[in-house]
């Protein structure tokens, strides 16, 4: 899933970019709302972190503008104001939740994970398609009664396909959710990925669940009757 940090604080930009990077997001840093702005207007995003106190926007201001977009991503405010009128503004202003600075990194990606797995986001807790289940929460993966041992970019692709079954998913798409601005669209690192993927996910005697549609893109679906 892909995740904007918005913080202006250098020391703990990187470190939560490191942090959640090495947890299974993918994340781009900005430091100022104008980059933020910049960010959201080219790239969806799952999840924003969003600082208040910014050197040159009004985080209240910013979450209003970043829940305007379609699709709306889940906002969590991050801020050293702690004031129960600052939480009441950002929740009334459409923030999922709020996080008091300094917090703790393995903190804010428990709160970010939460978000995701509300009822109302694209899926259930545990992602299911036919007998392959993921686990974003404990980050393991099982397709029948085997685990499957993923690194965490093969998790964040698999986690993508899982989130849309039946859909057909064009490299752009999982490009966009599973990496963050490094990513080379030119590049064949998907297909690579897939290609891995594939000789984990579909045994050798059981039923194919991913699937290359050409000229389009990759499926993850239920092996067809």
């Amino acid at each position: 899933m892909r995740v904007l940090l918005v913080e202006d604080d250098d020391t703990l930009r990187e470190s939560a970019t490191a942090y959640l990077r090495a947890s299974g997001f993918a994340v781009d840093p900005a430091a100022t709302g104008k980059m933020a702005r910049e960010l959201a207007a080219v790239s969806p995003y799952d999840a924003v972190v969003l600082d208040v106190r910014l050197p040159d926007d009004d985080g209240f201001v910013l979450c209003t503008a970043l829940r305007g977009r379609t699709p709306a991503p889940r906002i969590l405010m991050a801020t050293a104001r702690d004031g129960v009128a600052d939480r009441i503004a950002g929740l009334d202003l459409g923030a999922d939740d709020y996080l008091v600075k300094p917090y703790a990194l393995g903190e804010l990606v428990a709160r970010v994970r939460a978000l995701l797995r509300r009822p109302d986001h694209a899926a259930p807790t545990v992602l299911q398609v036919a007998d392959l289940q993921l686990d974003p929460a404990t980050r393991e993966a099982r397709r029948g009664g085997r685990a499957i041992a993923l690194t965490t970019k093969e998790f964040a692709v698999l986690e993508v396909l899982m989130r849309a079954p039946g859909r057909v998913l064009s490299r752009e798409f999982i490009g966009e959710h599973a990496w963050d601005d490094n990513f080379d669209p030119m590049s064949n690192v998907i297909d690579v990925y897939i290609a891995r993927l594939r000789r984990k996910v579909d045994g050798p005697d059981e039923p194919a669940l991913l699937s290359t549609v050409r000229g389009a893109g990759y499926r993850l679906a239920p092996p067809s009757r």
